[in-house]
């Protein structure tokens, strides 16, 4: 099973004028190890949005919705906020927050996404145009049980 991952289109590119671009963004999770939940092995989540958007959109911190649908079918709802920094040519996001319902409902959780930032980079300098972005995840969830 490949590391878990998040991939990112945008439809047109994403350029430093703003302009309505389709965001696609599909999440793999796994291999997943759960004490808790022995049966969960992977994850994945899908998102769709169309707005105003440039690349410099990119570098800012925002709150996070996202619904992971579990290979047993079950479904946990993340809501966090991200924290994006870029160091070097690496692109890194922090999100943190809450399991606000579905398995693991309560539980805390730290997902770390980390990509090359050379494209984000140039696209706001007006020098290239982001039209797709891979990155690899680390989903933590966190009982207190």
């Amino acid at each position: 099973m490949p590391p878990s991952s998040q991939n990112t289109r945008y439809s047109p590119a994403l350029t430093n004028s703003p302009q309505t671009v389709t965001t696609t963004r599909n999440y793999q999770f796994g291999p997943c190890v759960s004490v808790s939940q022995p049966a969960v092995i992977s994850g994945t989540a899908t998102l769709v949005s169309t707005g105003s958007r440039t690349c410099l959109d990119l570098l800012k911190s925002n709150a996070v919705t996202l619904t992971i649908t579990w290979n047993t079918g079950q479904t946990s709802m993340l809501s966090g906020n991200s924290v994006v920094n870029v160091v070097g040519a690496v692109n890194q996001t922090e999100v943190t927050g809450t399991i606000a319902s579905g398995l693991f409902a309560g539980d805390t959780f730290l997902m770390n996404v980390t990509g090359a930032a050379t494209d984000i980079t140039l696209c706001t300098l007006g020098l290239g145009t982001v039209s797709s972005l891979y990155d690899t995840i680390t989903l933590e969830i966190t009982s207190f049980v």
